[in-house]
């Protein structure tokens, strides 16, 4: 079933594959609605570019199955292939060819008339703003103008999925910001995206939903918000101008308060929520007590990485296998 009838861009069931004695997906579950961003998260070996790499149809599973823009990735692989798009973190550019050329040895490769050929690759350079660069050798290009000039590639062929593997590796804070403004776009269009990332915050700004793999196991999938959520250490951080406030505020407040007289600080939990703000507020207040400054700390995804792996997360210099 092409995608246009399909609520879910990808179903997988039970993927599993092997490495020799080395088992890199233990029998993982996913579904990706049509039209939105679904981001793999995980440790270095949690196995995220082996499941875009099945998935694409580059590699076959041991066994499970996965229906990807609605077709089979065994039984239909060529429908697959020409339904998505996959870009890996390394651009796959020929440096000798311009811009433009890169375009349309893509277009040929997608068997397009040479007038539609040209006419895409056109409206693709505009796009993500290289219609300057077009002429020019993509050797010449900087990260950033390779990863965009990649993206587009991608787009020649009107893929209805597209895989970013680890799209942003290695690109300055700015590149990283208009890459993310062209998926965004993307999405808005109607496309779906499968993103594995090493930048916590990329997940967390881009993805409706996210899933942690670690140890080839999915361990917890929700939104950004939801994960959060499921993770303790909210607090709210209050500075005092003296001891004799801090002391004070501490016994006002009560219960399992963190207090630190060297640094004029308390730390209370809390959810950060106006609510429970309000009510501590009112508490100092009927104590007579001002606090300097005051801070909301939330779980982060880096809280939440640590918790469901039992490690910190480090990006990764290298595709994660």
């Amino acid at each position: 079933m092409p995608i246009s009838h399909a609520r879910n861009a990808i179903e997988v069931t039970g993927l599993r594959k092997s490495y020799g004695d080395k088992l890199v997906l233990d029998g993982i579950d996913l579904t990706v609605r049509a039209g939105t961003i679904f981001s793999l998260l995980g440790p270095n070996g949690a196995g995220k570019t082996t499941a875009v790499e099945i998935l694409a149809t580059l590699k076959s599973a041991d066994a499970g199955r996965a229906h990807v823009a609605g077709y089979d990735i065994d039984a239909q692989a060529q429908q697959v292939r020409a339904a998505i798009g996959v870009t890996g973190q390394f651009a796959a550019v020929d440096g000798y060819l311009t811009g433009e050329e890169n375009l349309l040895l893509m277009a040929d490769l997608n068997h397009l008339p040479q007038r539609e050929g040209r006419r895409r690759a056109a409206g693709l350079l505009e796009r993500f703003d290289l219609v300057e660069a077009g002429k020019k050798v993509a050797s010449t290009y900087s990260g950033g103008m390779r990863r965009r000039l990649d993206l587009a590639m991608t787009l020649v062929g009107r893929p209805s999925v597209i895989f970013l593997d680890e799209p942003t590796t290695g690109l300055d804070p700015r590149s990283r910001h208009t890459m993310w403004q062209i998926i965004r776009h993307l999405v808005a269009d109607g496309v779906t995206i499968l993103l594995t990332t090493q930048y916590l915050d990329e997940a967390d700004e881009l993805a409706d939903r996210i899933a942690v793999l670690d140890h080839g196991r999915i361990v917890a999938e929700g939104s950004a918000a939801e994960l959060k959520r499921r993770i303790p250490g909210g607090h709210v951080s209050l500075r005092f101008a003296d001891p004799r406030a801090l002391h004070a505020a501490a016994g006002a407040i009560g219960g399992a308060v963190a207090r630190d007289d060297e640094a004029l600080t308390l730390q209370v939990p809390g959810d950060g929520s106006f609510r429970s703000l309000r009510a501590l507020i009112d508490r100092l207040d009927d104590a007579g007590v001002e606090a300097g400054e005051l801070a909301v700390h939330t779980p982060d995804l880096d809280d939440v990485f640590f918790a469901l792996t039992g490690h910190a997360h480090e990006p990764q210099k290298e595709a994660l296998r």
